[in-house]
């Protein structure tokens, strides 16, 4: 890659895995959450504690908190905030391995979309790329499976939050050209807050000794869960800021391939705190996930330079 004036590949590079550190620590500490409160009460907490703080910076630093375009926005945010819903939702009762390896298939749905819905051409060695990455998901959920290790269909659920965050992915620049990263982080917050709220209405009349944290009805918060909701609030918000920060000192295309440092980083956490690791199949399948993420990351980049290239030619 021969770099711009404004490219810093490394401080791109050293930003990513700084926020992927963070927000590898922020997932590890769901269970810690789950146990005091649940899913839904958690976001409509967390939304809480981060709207007036974003406010603040934007009032501080005269960033644009409104979207210029609302509705682009919301619907970017609303899918956005679908899939972090069942990507927390799942870290409380799956291995963290398998739920981030599921979320990391999102590059395989950016190719086939891009490929049927925008006829986009896509070289075989990028559909073998996907087809990689599709048995290491395969992998990954075996390894995880249930207690008697087979498969059970709600393993499938962290692959439904990537196919969602590729959308999103896609909605960020077809959608949201010109938006700030601070009001598309806040957008995101709202709808996780409007989306804690529904659920919390829907789930009020459920027993709560007898419910799991995806339907836990609204609590009296205990100290330990305003804690630990504001350490994940400030945590992700931190962890956010880096990877925007990446994104803006380095290439996009390539600064993307450094977000799979998050399952390094969540499988490590996870041994710290729970002395949790994944078994040699696991491991095997996010390798070929990240294998296959860094493929289609690079051909694609290069297909659209190429295309920039013949259109200015």
């Amino acid at each position: 890659m021969h770099g711009t004036a404004t490219d810093h590949p490394v401080q791109a590079a050293l930003c990513v895995f700084a926020g992927m550190g963070v927000i590898g620590l922020m997932d590890n500490l769901i269970p810690l959450i789950a146990a005091e409160a649940g899913l839904w009460q958690l976001h409509a907490t967390r939304t809480g504690l981060a709207l007036p703080l974003m406010g603040l910076v934007a009032w501080v630093t005269g960033w644009r908190l409104w979207p210029r375009r609302f509705w682009p926005v919301a619907g970017r945010s609303l899918v956005l905030g679908a899939s972090m819903m069942i990507y927390f939702g799942c870290l409380a009762f799956m291995p963290i391995g398998v739920v981030v390896a599921g979320l990391f298939t999102a590059p395989i749905f950016v190719l086939i979309l891009s490929a049927l819905v925008w006829r986009k051409p896509v070289g075989s060695r990028r559909w073998a790329a996907a087809l990689g990455g599709f048995a290491g998901v395969l992998v990954v959920i075996r390894a995880g499976g249930g207690a008697d290790g087979g498969f059970e269909p709600v393993m499938a659920l962290p692959v439904l939050a990537g196919a969602l965050y590729a959308v999103a992915a896609i909605g960020t620049r077809a959608w949201c050209e010109g938006e700030s990263a601070l009001t598309m982080t806040a957008g995101v917050f709202v709808a996780l807050g409007l989306l804690g709220l529904g659920g919390l209405f829907a789930v009020a009349g459920a027993d709560p000794a007898a419910s799991g944290f995806v339907l836990r009805p609204a609590a009296v918060p205990t100290g330990a869960f305003l804690g630990w909701t504001a350490v994940h609030a400030v945590g992700a918000g931190v962890g956010v800021a880096l990877l925007v920060r990446g994104y803006q000192l380095g290439e996009a295309s390539y600064v993307a391939i450094y977000e799979y440092s998050l399952m390094i980083f969540a499988t490590a956490w996870a041994w710290v705190l729970w002395r949790d690791l994944p078994g040699l199949g696991g491991a095997v399948g996010m390798a070929m996930i990240v294998a296959s993420g860094a493929v289609i990351s690079l051909r694609s980049a290069r297909r659209d330079r190429a295309d920039i290239l013949e259109r200015r030619g």
